[in-house]
């Protein structure tokens, strides 16, 4: 892998990523300029939203008194009449 292009390009000549962001900013007339940065601060408070949280099945088991009394069809039925 030591005989790569990129190997080869001084280290000089790369940008980090704010670096670039901030030529091609300054590139800009001003009206585009906050534009763009109007774009990255939207594209920051996405990055901000929190996740989506996991399910949890601390339900389970919530109906184990009727299991004597009561079959899995019954309480298929009943759930549809209390959406209904």
């Amino acid at each position: 892998m030591g005989n790569t292009i990129i190997s080869k390009i001084p280290r000089k000549n790369f940008m980090t990523s704010a670096e670039t962001v901030h030529r091609m900013i300054d590139d800009l007339p001003p009206d585009l300029r906050s534009e763009a940065i109007h774009y990255i601060e939207e594209l920051a408070k996405r990055k901000k939203k929190p996740g989506k949280k996991k399910f949890r099945l601390t339900w389970a088991g919530g109906l184990a008194h009727l299991r004597t009394s009561t079959t899995s069809v019954e309480l298929q039925h009943a759930a549809r009449e209390w959406r209904d």
